[in-house]
């Protein structure tokens, strides 16, 4: 998922040379460097250096009842490079982003550790506990912007499939395409070597497509500076068409996504299972939307306001784990006066299991002869629907400092029935430095 500390950077503009640390108007937590940030900045060079961390703990339910607390957090080192003031490029840009990944997660205890959650409760656990480059790309724009082409080392979901979210629970996020399949589609922080081609139709309408590489050791733990382009199992090429427009006399701000994406690698056909042995393999694809719209605004100003958010995937039926998906969220900017960069969020995602899928497991427990869930050798069948809830409030204590407690709620975690339903506690942060 893109950084959550990348977007909260992203709200705020420059406070100006005169930022100190630790000030309640400076986007960064230790100022302006002695005006040296704001200056460097006008020539072209922008550091970011941010801090995620998500705590959350079972607080009744789930797999193991006893109360339990997980703690998992992100530290991101980054440069974005303006090229056309620093070298005269027009329209060019350079970005590098290393993150480190580290701690646990709550699902763990949640869920069957034998099958594990659909979602996760810590977003920003996923994809291993390790280094990476995350970002290493240069974009060049064309013909006054209309063509938009970026290449080098990138994640998918940077570009696609893309939504604002401050959710703590994974199936409330952005980039939903790549949770669901994400054995093909790398959404923050894995990168892959690609391309992306954008083309504008109109001032809020463009068309893109993508070209990622894939290779088996991507998501690996301790290959995040792993740069070769083989072994190489396929391709993975979305297409995507999007809307953002700004409606009514208030301007108030949507993003509207239609996707497509198609893998060339060869996976198992669930539905093949024979002689304990896959004997058919295809190539995966699905689709996307996202519609998400602020649908009031606070005096006429669209900064505060309500957003309606949906998404949904529907992914192949003979070699995706989870053939669908849906989620509804609503989220409130400003709710007080006296607090107006607060935010609340209310959030449903529904995460359906593939019926082949769910076959394949109980042949499995046939062919192995055993029947009882409580055996160690047992696989438990996932069947049906994990459905994930969560509610939060997200405090700006600052422009550098978000604080946000948030309540979930997950019936049958890893869409196994024997599971009981599990209401989490949660706490994260993102600070800008």
């Amino acid at each position: 998922m893109l950084s959550l500390t990348l977007l909260a950077a992203s709200a705020y503009p420059i406070a100006g040379h005169s930022a100190e640390a630790f000030s309640s108007q400076s986007p960064w937590m230790t100022g302006d460097w002695g005006s040296t940030r704001s200056q460097l900045s006008e020539k072209g060079i922008d550091f970011q250096l941010g801090y995620t961390m998500e705590s959350a703990a079972n607080l009744a339910g789930g797999y193991r009842s006893s109360t339990t607390a997980r703690y998992s957090d992100q530290w991101l080192f980054g440069v974005d490079m303006n090229l056309e003031k620093l070298l005269n490029w027009q329209d060019t840009e350079f970005r590098m982003t290393i993150t480190n990944r580290d701690g646990q997660n709550i699902a763990d205890q949640v869920a069957d550790p034998r099958s594990g959650m659909l979602s996760s409760p810590q977003e920003v656990w996923g994809r291993g506990q390790t280094w990476r480059l995350t970002q290493f790309w240069l974009r060049k724009g064309w013909f006054d912007h209309r063509l938009d082409i970026k290449a080098g080392r990138m994640t998918v979901g940077e570009d696609f499939d893309s939504s604002n979210s401050q959710f703590q629970n994974l199936a409330l996020g952005s980039g939903q395409a790549g949770n669901w399949r994400g054995d093909h589609w790398f959404n923050w922080p894995v990168s892959q070597w690609g391309g992306r081609v954008k083309l504008s139709l109109a001032p809020d309408v463009y068309l893109q497509a993508g070209f990622y590489n894939q290779n088996p050791y991507n998501a690996e733990r301790g290959d995040g500076f792993r740069f070769e382009f083989s072994p190489t199992t396929g391709n993975l090429i979305p297409v995507e068409l999007v809307w953002t427009p700004t409606l009514g006399a208030d301007q108030l701000p949507g993003n509207y996504r239609i996707g497509y994406y198609y893998s060339s690698a060869n996976d198992n056909v669930y539905g093949s299972w024979r002689h304990q042995r896959f004997e058919q393999a295809s190539h995966a694809y699905g689709g996307y939307l996202v519609a998400q719209q602020q649908l009031t605004t606070w005096h006429g100003s669209a900064d505060r306001g309500l957003t309606l958010t949906a998404q949904a995937v529907m992914n192949d039926h003979k070699t995706s784990k989870t053939d669908n998906y849906q989620s509804l969220a609503l989220t409130w900017k400003g709710p007080f006066d006296a607090r107006p960069q607060d935010e609340v969020g209310l959030g449903v995602a529904r995460i359906h299991v593939n019926s082949s899928y769910t076959r394949w497991l109980q042949q499995q427990n046939l062919e192995n002869g055993v029947s009882r869930y409580n055996s160690p050798t047992y696989l438990p069948v996932q069947s049906g629907t994990e459905v994930n809830y969560e509610l939060y409030y997200n405090v700006q204590v600052a422009p550098w400092l978000q604080v946000r407690p948030d309540l979930q709620y997950v019936t049958a975690p890893g869409a196994v029935s024997q599971v009981k339903n599990a209401f989490i506690g949660g706490l994260s942060a993102n600070i800008i430095f």
